[in-house]
């Protein structure tokens, strides 16, 4: 039956990600240093754990819905071929969700910190990183190590702007 929503055949696994994959690279990145970027800040901010998973889920349920109606209108307005809009969107929902929750993981289950949370973001990343490697062969190292700087420096900046706030 959710066939039906993909494509007219049932592709397999490795097609899906290979159609797929820019989408999910894209918005999973872009998630993780987003949700990673509002612990990062509220930590630097002291924000108390409580804060820290509403802001956190506030933002991954806004962001993913946001990122999802967003690539959907783009693809409808692209008429991409052998992608459907509502596919676009939904892949792009679960890349979001799967992958931006992972920030989050150490505050919900109260089981760390804000290292736990690094450690765990890095992870993601390199999780990001082995799949795009799989269905793409990009250069392995080249693609880690940027999503890796990418992250820490969007991190930095959040943690930043929460101490500086937490000082007012």
């Amino acid at each position: 039956m959710f066939t039906s929503l993909f494509h007219s055949k049932k592709p397999a696994p490795l097609d899906l990600f290979r159609t797929y994959l820019p989408q999910m690279v894209y918005w999973a990145v872009d998630g993780t240093v987003t949700t990673f970027a509002v612990v990062a800040g509220a930590t630097g901010g002291e924000l108390s754990n409580k804060t820290i998973i509403i802001l956190g889920l506030a933002n991954l349920f806004a962001d993913g819905a946001s990122m999802s109606i967003s690539a959907y209108l783009a693809a409808r307005s692209e008429k991409a071929w052998k992608k459907t809009p509502l596919s676009i969107a939904l892949w792009t929902l679960v890349a979001f969700i799967v992958v931006w929750f992972t920030p989050m993981v150490p505050y919900v289950f109260n089981v760390g910190t804000f290292v736990l949370s690094c450690v765990m973001t890095g992870v993601a990343f390199l999780g990001i990183w082995f799949v795009k490697w799989v269905v793409s062969k990009t250069t392995p190292f080249f693609s880690a190590l940027q999503t890796l700087i990418l992250g820490t420096i969007a991190a930095l900046i959040a943690y930043g702007v929460g101490v500086w706030l937490a000082g007012l």
